[in-house]
């Protein structure tokens, strides 16, 4: 059986050469929800199953990064486990943690770990426990444009903020130009696009341009879009749109987005002076160098967006699933499907989406986190 959700069977799926050898372990990830009383699939590597299914109902919300990846786990997740019934909304991550807190979601989805006055907020809802950040999906942010006959454009993060900080205006540039060579560019307007709404994804495209290039982006870094100037549209869906319907535009979006609505992507110098194409596997490449400066049970990352690391394209965001790890009365409900959302298979089945499965010493942390929830 095909993972692939409806509406996703045109993304592209020659991002990287690791995805032909893991095909075949995607079609199984339907065996991850298996229970005492749930058919192995024959011939099925069914010790990777992360354990029995939960019957209850779930309601989560926030990060529209991992929306794509949600609906392909819950579809999986319901086909296997008889009763569940899991319901995530893409209302951006901000409105997904204030739901949390609030005690309207189960769980939150979130591109970034919650920030100190979120985490005493979150901790207070969670009663006798403490608010876990889980990262659960690498959603690869993919610097997308629209620009005729500009087919291969490279940028550093210096004339990224200067675009986005309204310092470059024509696609002409020298700053461009320079990093472009031999590559015809059009005179035309720069039409930069951020996100409307606040969101993680912003927060994290923010942060990669404060610490990639402090000297041209003075704005810091937050869910909600600080620059000047520039064209505002909601949710991912709306700037994948925006860009695609605009010539002149420039934005940035997950990956999964940029695919989906077939959209050009710039190669981005990294810290070894390479301009990386951006692929599930250089991404993943980015993470594996992430330090944990959460405790215990927390895993809250902070990615090295100036990594030297070969082949590493560095703007990444990592989005997390926001559970008490204690006194949740659905808490054997969260636990059983973040158990198959964290599991080789579960990871497996997001590939095919614009997404880079989680690394092994990440993931490994992960699953051992999820197992405390009780």
């Amino acid at each position: 059986m095909h993972l692939t959700s409806k509406g996703y069977s045109n993304v592209k799926l020659q991002r990287s050469g690791y995805l032909a050898g893991i095909a075949l372990t995607a079609t199984l990830a339907l065996a991850a929800c298996g229970s005492d009383n749930t058919a192995e699939p024959s011939g099925s590597n069914a010790s990777a199953a992360p354990g029995s299914c939960s019957s209850g109902s779930l309601t989560a919300q926030g990060s529209t990064a991992q929306k794509n990846a949600m609906d392909e786990w819950i579809k999986a997740y319901q086909a296997q486990c008889s009763g569940a019934k899991i319901d995530y909304q893409g209302t951006g991550s901000g409105a997904g943690i204030q739901a949390f807190i609030a005690g309207t979601a189960d769980f939150a989805g979130s591109d970034s770990a919650l920030k100190d006055e979120e985490q005493k907020q979150a901790d207070a809802k969670c009663a006798t426990g403490t608010a876990l950040n889980l990262p659960m999906v690498i959603g690869p942010i993919a610097v997308v444009y629209n620009v005729d006959g500009v087919d291969n454009l490279q940028l550093d993060a210096s004339t990224l903020a200067k675009i986005f900080a309204g310092k470059i205006t024509k696609w002409d540039d020298a700053a461009i130009a320079a990093l472009n060579s031999g590559v015809k560019l059009p005179s035309t307007a720069i039409q930069a696009v951020h996100r409307s709404d606040e969101s993680g994804t912003t927060d994290n495209f923010t942060k990669y341009l404060s610490k990639s290039a402090e000297a041209d982006w003075t704005f810091g870094n937050a869910k909600a879009w600080k620059a000047p100037g520039g064209t505002g549209a909601a949710k991912s869906d709306g700037v994948a749109s925006q860009v695609k319907s605009t010539a002149g535009t420039i934005s940035y979006v997950e990956l999964s987005f940029a695919e989906n609505s077939d959209l050009k992507t710039a190669k981005i110098k990294n810290g070894a002076g390479e301009f990386t194409e951006l692929t599930g596997e250089s991404a993943g490449k980015t993470i594996e160098g992430a330090k944990i400066t959460g405790t215990g049970n927390d895993l809250k990352l902070s990615i090295d967006y100036a990594t030297t690391t070969a082949g590493a394209y560095p703007i990444v965001l990592v989005t997390y699933e926001i559970a008490c790890e204690k006194g949740s009365s659905k808490a054997a409900d969260i636990k059983a499907f973040l158990n198959y959302t964290s599991s080789t298979a579960g990871q497996t089945a997001l590939s095919e989406l614009g997404y880079a499965p989680l690394p092994a010493s990440i993931q490994s942390k992960v699953a051992t986190s999820v197992a405390a929830i009780s």
